[in-house]
Protein backbone atom coordinates (compact mmCIF):
# COMPACT_ATOMS: atom_id res chain seq x y z
CA UNK A 1 0.00 0.00 0.00
CA UNK A 2 1.07 3.80 -0.80
CA UNK A 3 -0.54 6.82 0.99
CA UNK A 4 -1.81 9.32 -1.69
CA UNK A 5 1.87 11.36 -1.80
CA UNK A 6 2.79 8.00 -3.39
CA UNK A 7 4.90 6.89 -0.06
CA UNK A 8 5.38 3.20 0.51
CA UNK A 9 4.39 1.91 3.41
CA UNK A 10 5.87 -0.62 5.86
CA UNK A 11 4.35 -3.46 3.92
CA UNK A 12 6.45 -2.22 1.51
CA UNK A 13 9.66 -1.28 3.46
CA UNK A 14 9.63 -5.15 4.39
CA UNK A 15 9.06 -6.30 0.83
CA UNK A 16 12.97 -4.61 0.78
CA UNK A 17 14.42 -6.23 3.43
CA UNK A 18 17.90 -7.69 2.41
CA UNK A 19 18.87 -11.03 3.61
CA UNK A 20 19.00 -14.08 2.07
CA UNK A 21 15.81 -15.82 3.69
CA UNK A 22 13.70 -13.03 2.84
CA UNK A 23 14.79 -12.78 -1.19
CA UNK A 24 15.14 -16.53 -1.36
CA UNK A 25 13.37 -17.21 -4.31
CA UNK A 26 15.29 -14.09 -6.37
CA UNK A 27 18.36 -15.66 -5.36
CA UNK A 28 17.83 -18.98 -6.43
CA UNK A 29 16.16 -17.17 -10.13
CA UNK A 30 19.62 -15.47 -10.32
CA UNK A 31 21.90 -18.72 -9.65
CA UNK A 32 20.05 -20.58 -12.57
CA UNK A 33 20.61 -17.43 -14.67
CA UNK A 34 24.20 -17.44 -13.94
CA UNK A 35 24.25 -21.00 -14.94
CA UNK A 36 23.33 -20.52 -18.03
CA UNK A 37 26.06 -17.22 -18.02
CA UNK A 38 28.85 -20.02 -17.30
CA UNK A 39 27.60 -22.66 -19.98
CA UNK A 40 28.32 -19.99 -22.46
CA UNK A 41 32.24 -20.29 -21.58
CA UNK A 42 31.67 -24.15 -21.33
CA UNK A 43 30.21 -24.24 -24.78
CA UNK A 44 34.42 -23.19 -25.81
CA UNK A 45 36.46 -24.87 -23.41
CA UNK A 46 37.28 -28.33 -25.21
CA UNK A 47 35.78 -28.22 -28.32
CA UNK A 48 37.39 -24.39 -30.47
CA UNK A 49 41.01 -25.07 -28.97
CA UNK A 50 41.00 -28.20 -31.28
CA UNK A 51 38.77 -26.83 -34.02
CA UNK A 52 41.63 -24.35 -34.89
CA UNK A 53 44.20 -27.12 -34.73
CA UNK A 54 42.46 -29.98 -36.22
CA UNK A 55 39.72 -28.51 -38.27
CA UNK A 56 41.38 -25.09 -39.34
CA UNK A 57 44.61 -26.43 -39.54
CA UNK A 58 46.15 -23.25 -37.41
CA UNK A 59 49.87 -24.18 -36.02
CA UNK A 60 50.69 -21.34 -33.90
CA UNK A 61 49.57 -20.98 -30.12
CA UNK A 62 49.08 -17.74 -30.24
CA UNK A 63 46.66 -17.23 -33.01
CA UNK A 64 44.44 -20.05 -31.64
CA UNK A 65 44.60 -18.57 -27.74
CA UNK A 66 43.87 -15.42 -29.56
CA UNK A 67 39.97 -16.04 -29.39
CA UNK A 68 40.85 -15.91 -25.34
CA UNK A 69 42.53 -12.73 -25.59
CA UNK A 70 39.48 -10.72 -27.73
CA UNK A 71 36.75 -12.43 -25.10
CA UNK A 72 39.03 -11.16 -22.32
CA UNK A 73 39.85 -7.33 -23.46
CA UNK A 74 36.35 -6.84 -24.50
CA UNK A 75 34.82 -8.59 -20.89
CA UNK A 76 37.85 -6.40 -19.34
CA UNK A 77 36.90 -3.13 -20.84
CA UNK A 78 33.26 -3.27 -20.54
CA UNK A 79 33.18 -4.64 -16.86
CA UNK A 80 34.93 -1.20 -16.35
CA UNK A 81 31.54 0.70 -17.36
CA UNK A 82 29.03 -2.28 -16.37
CA UNK A 83 29.12 -1.31 -12.75
CA UNK A 84 28.47 2.17 -13.50
CA UNK A 85 25.79 1.62 -15.95
CA UNK A 86 23.95 -0.47 -13.63
CA UNK A 87 24.14 2.29 -10.99
CA UNK A 88 21.86 4.54 -13.22
CA UNK A 89 19.85 2.01 -15.56
CA UNK A 90 19.33 -1.13 -12.96
CA UNK A 91 21.17 -3.81 -13.18
CA UNK A 92 18.22 -5.69 -14.68
CA UNK A 93 18.41 -3.60 -18.02
CA UNK A 94 21.95 -4.41 -18.33
CA UNK A 95 21.32 -8.15 -17.48
CA UNK A 96 18.86 -8.16 -20.73
CA UNK A 97 21.73 -6.13 -22.80
CA UNK A 98 24.13 -8.25 -22.12
CA UNK A 99 21.98 -12.09 -22.95
CA UNK A 100 21.43 -10.35 -26.15
CA UNK A 101 24.76 -10.37 -27.56
CA UNK A 102 24.89 -13.52 -26.22
CA UNK A 103 22.32 -14.67 -28.67
CA UNK A 104 24.17 -14.70 -32.03
CA UNK A 105 26.89 -16.45 -30.30
CA UNK A 106 26.20 -20.37 -30.90
CA UNK A 107 25.47 -19.82 -33.98
CA UNK A 108 28.79 -17.94 -35.39
CA UNK A 109 30.46 -20.39 -33.83
CA UNK A 110 28.60 -23.32 -35.86
CA UNK A 111 28.91 -21.63 -39.21
CA UNK A 112 31.97 -19.94 -38.94
CA UNK A 113 34.41 -20.18 -42.17
CA UNK A 114 37.67 -19.04 -40.77
CA UNK A 115 39.36 -18.16 -37.42
CA UNK A 116 38.54 -14.26 -37.79
CA UNK A 117 34.65 -15.37 -37.19
CA UNK A 118 35.52 -17.06 -34.15
CA UNK A 119 37.76 -13.78 -32.74
CA UNK A 120 34.75 -12.01 -33.36
CA UNK A 121 32.12 -14.70 -31.59
CA UNK A 122 34.10 -14.33 -28.60
CA UNK A 123 34.55 -10.23 -28.87
CA UNK A 124 30.34 -10.58 -28.53
CA UNK A 125 30.90 -13.43 -26.06
CA UNK A 126 32.72 -10.86 -23.78
CA UNK A 127 30.13 -8.27 -24.02
CA UNK A 128 27.36 -10.94 -22.55
CA UNK A 129 30.06 -12.06 -20.05
CA UNK A 130 30.93 -8.57 -18.59
CA UNK A 131 27.35 -7.30 -18.45
CA UNK A 132 25.11 -10.84 -17.60
CA UNK A 133 27.90 -12.21 -15.15
CA UNK A 134 28.98 -8.99 -13.45
CA UNK A 135 24.62 -8.57 -13.03
CA UNK A 136 24.13 -11.48 -11.49
CA UNK A 137 26.91 -10.43 -9.07
CA UNK A 138 25.66 -7.43 -8.00
CA UNK A 139 22.23 -8.55 -7.86
CA UNK A 140 23.47 -11.37 -5.03
CA UNK A 141 25.01 -8.05 -3.28
CA UNK A 142 22.18 -6.43 -3.00
CA UNK A 143 19.75 -8.59 -1.59
CA UNK A 144 21.76 -10.40 0.85
CA UNK A 145 23.59 -7.98 2.72
CA UNK A 146 26.90 -7.27 3.84
CA UNK A 147 26.94 -10.15 6.57
CA UNK A 148 26.26 -12.78 3.89
CA UNK A 149 28.30 -11.69 0.81
CA UNK A 150 30.87 -14.71 0.87
CA UNK A 151 28.39 -17.46 0.76
CA UNK A 152 26.28 -14.76 -1.71
CA UNK A 153 29.33 -14.80 -4.29
CA UNK A 154 30.06 -18.91 -3.68
CA UNK A 155 26.78 -19.50 -4.42
CA UNK A 156 27.16 -17.37 -7.57
CA UNK A 157 30.37 -18.28 -8.72
CA UNK A 158 29.35 -22.22 -8.16
CA UNK A 159 26.27 -21.63 -10.33
CA UNK A 160 28.39 -20.15 -13.14
CA UNK A 161 31.57 -22.63 -12.90
CA UNK A 162 29.75 -25.90 -12.35
CA UNK A 163 28.28 -25.31 -15.43
CA UNK A 164 31.72 -24.17 -17.21
CA UNK A 165 32.56 -27.87 -16.16
CA UNK A 166 29.23 -29.79 -16.52
CA UNK A 167 29.14 -28.20 -20.18
CA UNK A 168 32.89 -28.56 -21.19
CA UNK A 169 32.53 -31.68 -20.32
CA UNK A 170 29.39 -32.44 -22.42
CA UNK A 171 30.70 -31.11 -25.50
CA UNK A 172 33.79 -33.29 -25.44
CA UNK A 173 32.01 -36.22 -24.86
CA UNK A 174 29.51 -35.27 -27.88
CA UNK A 175 32.76 -34.25 -30.36
CA UNK A 176 33.90 -37.53 -29.28
CA UNK A 177 31.24 -39.37 -31.03
CA UNK A 178 29.84 -36.88 -33.58
CA UNK A 179 32.91 -34.69 -34.14
CA UNK A 180 33.95 -31.30 -33.38
CA UNK A 181 30.97 -29.51 -35.64
CA UNK A 182 27.98 -29.37 -35.22
CA UNK A 183 26.29 -30.62 -32.47
CA UNK A 184 28.39 -29.26 -29.38
CA UNK A 185 27.35 -26.15 -30.41
CA UNK A 186 23.56 -27.03 -30.50
CA UNK A 187 23.07 -26.92 -27.04
CA UNK A 188 24.68 -23.28 -26.96
CA UNK A 189 21.68 -22.22 -28.59
CA UNK A 190 19.23 -23.19 -26.00
CA UNK A 191 21.75 -21.67 -23.36
CA UNK A 192 21.21 -18.04 -24.50
CA UNK A 193 17.42 -18.44 -25.45
CA UNK A 194 16.68 -19.72 -21.77
CA UNK A 195 19.25 -17.35 -20.08
CA UNK A 196 17.66 -14.40 -22.05
CA UNK A 197 13.81 -15.59 -21.12
CA UNK A 198 14.27 -15.91 -17.93
CA UNK A 199 16.21 -12.29 -17.36
CA UNK A 200 13.25 -10.83 -19.13
CA UNK A 201 10.30 -12.35 -17.40
CA UNK A 202 11.55 -13.80 -13.80
CA UNK A 203 14.16 -11.66 -12.71
CA UNK A 204 13.18 -8.29 -11.24
CA UNK A 205 15.77 -5.51 -10.30
CA UNK A 206 17.60 -5.15 -7.17
CA UNK A 207 18.46 -1.33 -7.01
CA UNK A 208 15.74 -0.77 -4.34
CA UNK A 209 18.17 -3.29 -2.25
CA UNK A 210 21.28 -0.87 -3.23
CA UNK A 211 19.40 1.99 -1.86
CA UNK A 212 18.44 0.85 1.15
CA UNK A 213 21.72 -0.31 2.56
CA UNK A 214 23.18 3.58 0.79
CA UNK A 215 20.61 4.86 3.39
CA UNK A 216 21.41 2.40 6.32
CA UNK A 217 25.27 2.10 5.42
CA UNK A 218 27.71 2.43 8.59
CA UNK A 219 31.62 2.01 7.99
CA UNK A 220 31.57 -1.31 6.07
CA UNK A 221 34.54 -2.83 7.85
CA UNK A 222 37.59 -2.42 10.24
CA UNK A 223 40.26 -2.07 8.06
CA UNK A 224 42.57 0.57 8.37
CA UNK A 225 43.89 0.97 5.09
CA UNK A 226 40.19 0.79 3.71
CA UNK A 227 38.34 2.74 5.85
CA UNK A 228 38.65 6.01 4.20
CA UNK A 229 37.56 4.47 0.99
CA UNK A 230 34.42 2.92 2.39
CA UNK A 231 33.08 5.85 4.36
CA UNK A 232 33.11 8.15 1.01
CA UNK A 233 29.76 7.50 -0.46
CA UNK A 234 30.49 10.26 -3.55
CA UNK A 235 33.54 9.51 -5.91
CA UNK A 236 33.82 10.00 -9.12
CA UNK A 237 34.89 7.05 -11.81
CA UNK A 238 37.91 8.09 -11.61
CA UNK A 239 38.43 8.63 -8.03
CA UNK A 240 37.14 4.65 -7.63
CA UNK A 241 39.46 3.48 -10.40
CA UNK A 242 42.30 4.90 -8.83
CA UNK A 243 41.38 3.77 -5.09
CA UNK A 244 40.80 0.09 -6.66
CA UNK A 245 43.60 0.20 -8.52
CA UNK A 246 46.27 1.74 -6.28
CA UNK A 247 45.60 3.77 -4.08
CA UNK A 248 44.32 1.27 -1.53
CA UNK A 249 46.83 -1.43 -1.23
CA UNK A 250 44.62 -4.22 -0.10
CA UNK A 251 42.65 -3.50 -2.89
CA UNK A 252 45.59 -3.27 -5.24
CA UNK A 253 46.46 -6.86 -3.77
CA UNK A 254 42.69 -8.27 -4.50
CA UNK A 255 42.69 -6.89 -8.03
CA UNK A 256 46.82 -8.28 -8.77
CA UNK A 257 45.38 -11.31 -7.41
CA UNK A 258 42.30 -11.36 -9.69
CA UNK A 259 44.11 -10.67 -12.60
CA UNK A 260 46.66 -13.73 -12.13
CA UNK A 261 43.83 -15.84 -11.43
CA UNK A 262 42.49 -15.41 -14.71
CA UNK A 263 45.76 -15.85 -16.19
CA UNK A 264 45.72 -19.24 -15.25
CA UNK A 265 42.22 -19.83 -16.14
CA UNK A 266 43.04 -18.21 -19.56
CA UNK A 267 46.01 -21.26 -19.66
CA UNK A 268 43.89 -23.78 -18.83
CA UNK A 269 41.17 -22.74 -21.31
CA UNK A 270 43.54 -22.61 -24.27
CA UNK A 271 46.97 -23.78 -23.28
CA UNK A 272 46.24 -26.96 -21.34
CA UNK A 273 43.90 -28.48 -24.17
CA UNK A 274 46.78 -27.89 -26.82
CA UNK A 275 49.26 -29.43 -24.00
CA UNK A 276 46.84 -32.93 -23.44
CA UNK A 277 46.71 -32.77 -27.08
CA UNK A 278 50.16 -33.74 -27.80
CA UNK A 279 49.93 -36.41 -25.81
CA UNK A 280 47.43 -37.85 -28.25
CA UNK A 281 44.82 -38.01 -25.67
CA UNK A 282 41.08 -38.29 -26.83
CA UNK A 283 38.66 -35.55 -26.93
CA UNK A 284 36.52 -36.71 -24.51
CA UNK A 285 39.43 -37.45 -21.80
CA UNK A 286 40.84 -33.84 -22.60
CA UNK A 287 37.24 -32.83 -21.90
CA UNK A 288 37.39 -34.92 -18.81
CA UNK A 289 40.40 -32.97 -17.83
CA UNK A 290 39.69 -29.71 -18.57
CA UNK A 291 36.07 -30.27 -16.52
CA UNK A 292 37.90 -31.21 -13.71
CA UNK A 293 39.38 -27.54 -12.59
CA UNK A 294 35.94 -25.68 -12.84
CA UNK A 295 33.93 -28.37 -11.44
CA UNK A 296 36.40 -28.79 -8.08
CA UNK A 297 36.51 -24.87 -7.86
CA UNK A 298 32.52 -24.51 -8.50
CA UNK A 299 31.70 -27.27 -5.64
CA UNK A 300 34.24 -25.78 -3.09
CA UNK A 301 32.82 -22.41 -3.62
CA UNK A 302 30.10 -23.24 -1.66
CA UNK A 303 32.08 -23.87 1.45
CA UNK A 304 34.61 -21.18 0.37
CA UNK A 305 33.10 -18.23 0.16
CA UNK A 306 31.06 -18.47 3.57
CA UNK A 307 34.25 -19.92 4.91
CA UNK A 308 35.74 -16.25 4.10
CA UNK A 309 33.08 -15.16 5.56
CA UNK A 310 34.13 -16.54 8.97
CA UNK A 311 37.63 -16.82 9.18
CA UNK A 312 38.47 -13.70 6.57
CA UNK A 313 39.25 -13.06 3.33
CA UNK A 314 43.11 -12.70 3.23
CA UNK A 315 44.45 -16.01 4.25
CA UNK A 316 42.18 -17.85 1.37
CA UNK A 317 43.50 -15.51 -1.10
CA UNK A 318 46.74 -16.06 -0.20
CA UNK A 319 46.83 -19.57 0.06
CA UNK A 320 44.61 -20.51 -2.78
CA UNK A 321 47.11 -18.71 -5.06
CA UNK A 322 49.79 -20.80 -3.87
CA UNK A 323 47.83 -23.78 -4.21
CA UNK A 324 46.88 -23.05 -7.82
CA UNK A 325 50.63 -23.05 -8.25
CA UNK A 326 51.37 -26.26 -6.76
CA UNK A 327 48.43 -27.50 -9.44
CA UNK A 328 50.06 -26.04 -12.01
CA UNK A 329 53.63 -27.79 -11.64
CA UNK A 330 52.09 -31.58 -10.60
CA UNK A 331 50.26 -31.65 -14.03
CA UNK A 332 53.47 -29.84 -15.55
CA UNK A 333 55.66 -33.07 -14.22
CA UNK A 334 53.19 -35.05 -13.64
CA UNK A 335 53.28 -36.70 -17.06
CA UNK A 336 50.27 -39.56 -16.55
CA UNK A 337 46.68 -39.19 -15.72
CA UNK A 338 46.65 -40.16 -12.37
CA UNK A 339 48.90 -36.70 -12.17
CA UNK A 340 47.23 -34.59 -14.41
CA UNK A 341 44.05 -35.42 -12.47
CA UNK A 342 45.41 -34.33 -9.29
CA UNK A 343 46.56 -31.67 -10.96
CA UNK A 344 43.61 -29.89 -12.38
CA UNK A 345 42.04 -30.98 -9.19
CA UNK A 346 44.35 -28.91 -6.95
CA UNK A 347 44.35 -25.71 -9.43
CA UNK A 348 40.32 -26.09 -8.92
CA UNK A 349 41.05 -26.19 -4.66
CA UNK A 350 43.01 -23.16 -5.29
CA UNK A 351 40.77 -21.51 -7.21
CA UNK A 352 37.82 -21.45 -5.10
CA UNK A 353 39.70 -20.16 -1.96
CA UNK A 354 40.31 -17.35 -4.46
CA UNK A 355 37.48 -16.29 -6.43
CA UNK A 356 34.86 -15.74 -4.17
CA UNK A 357 36.68 -14.39 -1.67
CA UNK A 358 38.07 -11.75 -4.14
CA UNK A 359 34.52 -10.25 -4.80
CA UNK A 360 34.10 -10.25 -1.16
CA UNK A 361 37.09 -8.17 0.10
CA UNK A 362 36.05 -5.84 -2.71
CA UNK A 363 32.48 -5.59 -1.64
CA UNK A 364 33.87 -5.29 2.23
CA UNK A 365 35.94 -2.07 1.50
CA UNK A 366 33.62 -0.29 -1.42
CA UNK A 367 30.83 2.29 -0.02
CA UNK A 368 27.56 0.48 -1.36
CA UNK A 369 27.00 4.15 -3.63
CA UNK A 370 30.01 2.87 -5.91
CA UNK A 371 30.69 -0.59 -5.03
CA UNK A 372 29.17 -1.64 -8.22
CA UNK A 373 31.84 0.51 -10.34
CA UNK A 374 34.68 -0.93 -8.05
CA UNK A 375 33.63 -4.04 -8.71
CA UNK A 376 33.52 -3.50 -12.76
CA UNK A 377 37.36 -1.72 -11.67
CA UNK A 378 38.68 -5.34 -9.93
CA UNK A 379 36.77 -6.87 -13.01
CA UNK A 380 38.71 -5.20 -15.55
CA UNK A 381 41.68 -5.74 -14.16
CA UNK A 382 41.18 -9.63 -13.33
CA UNK A 383 39.80 -10.46 -16.88
CA UNK A 384 43.11 -8.83 -18.52
CA UNK A 385 44.89 -12.12 -17.02
CA UNK A 386 42.12 -13.91 -19.72
CA UNK A 387 44.79 -11.33 -22.73
CA UNK A 388 47.59 -11.60 -20.67
CA UNK A 389 47.12 -15.52 -20.25
CA UNK A 390 46.24 -15.87 -23.98
CA UNK A 391 48.64 -13.90 -25.58
CA UNK A 392 51.49 -13.57 -23.30
CA UNK A 393 51.85 -16.97 -22.30
CA UNK A 394 51.00 -17.92 -25.98
CA UNK A 395 53.79 -16.18 -27.24
CA UNK A 396 56.22 -17.81 -24.74
CA UNK A 397 55.03 -20.93 -25.95
CA UNK A 398 55.78 -20.80 -28.95
CA UNK A 399 59.10 -19.42 -28.90
CA UNK A 400 59.79 -21.72 -25.38
CA UNK A 401 57.66 -24.79 -25.79
CA UNK A 402 54.39 -25.37 -23.93
CA UNK A 403 56.69 -26.27 -20.81
CA UNK A 404 58.49 -23.83 -20.30
CA UNK A 405 55.38 -21.29 -20.83
CA UNK A 406 53.28 -23.54 -17.59
CA UNK A 407 56.45 -23.50 -15.92
CA UNK A 408 56.26 -19.69 -16.05
CA UNK A 409 52.24 -19.25 -15.04
CA UNK A 410 52.88 -21.49 -11.94
CA UNK A 411 55.90 -18.85 -10.86
CA UNK A 412 53.39 -16.39 -11.87
CA UNK A 413 50.86 -17.61 -9.61
CA UNK A 414 53.35 -18.15 -6.54
CA UNK A 415 54.19 -14.74 -6.71
CA UNK A 416 51.10 -13.25 -6.61
CA UNK A 417 50.03 -15.23 -3.17
CA UNK A 418 53.09 -14.36 -1.50
CA UNK A 419 52.26 -10.12 -2.51
CA UNK A 420 48.53 -10.90 -0.99
CA UNK A 421 50.40 -12.42 2.21
CA UNK A 422 52.91 -9.36 2.38
CA UNK A 423 50.63 -6.55 1.18
CA UNK A 424 47.22 -7.29 1.76
CA UNK A 425 45.37 -6.41 4.88
CA UNK A 426 42.30 -7.94 6.55
CA UNK A 427 38.95 -6.17 5.20
CA UNK A 428 36.82 -8.13 7.73
CA UNK A 429 36.77 -8.78 11.77
CA UNK A 430 37.22 -12.48 12.12
CA UNK A 431 33.91 -14.34 14.11
CA UNK A 432 34.76 -17.11 16.55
Amino acid sequence: MTDKSGNSSKDDKSATRQGLRQNLSQFVILIIVNGFVGAMIGLEQTVLPLIGKNVLGIDSNVIILSFIASFGLVKAFLNLYAGALAERLGRKKVLIVGWLFGIPVPFILLFAPDWNWIIFANVLLGVNQALAWSMTVNMKIDLVGKEKRGLALGFNEFAGYISVAIVGFATGYVASIYGLKPYPFYMGIAFALLGTLLSIVIVRDTRKFMQLEIKNHDQPNNEPDAGNAGSQSKLTFKQVFVQTSWQNRTLLSVSQAGLVNNLIFGVTWGLFTLYFASFQLSVNDIGFLKALHPAVWGLLQLGTGSLSDRIGRKVLIYSGMIVQALGIWIVLYGNSMIAWIGGMSLIGVGTAFVYPTLLAAISDIAHPAWRATSLGVYRFWRDLGFVFGALGVGFLADFLGANAAIHTVAWIALSSGIFVFVVMRETISKKA
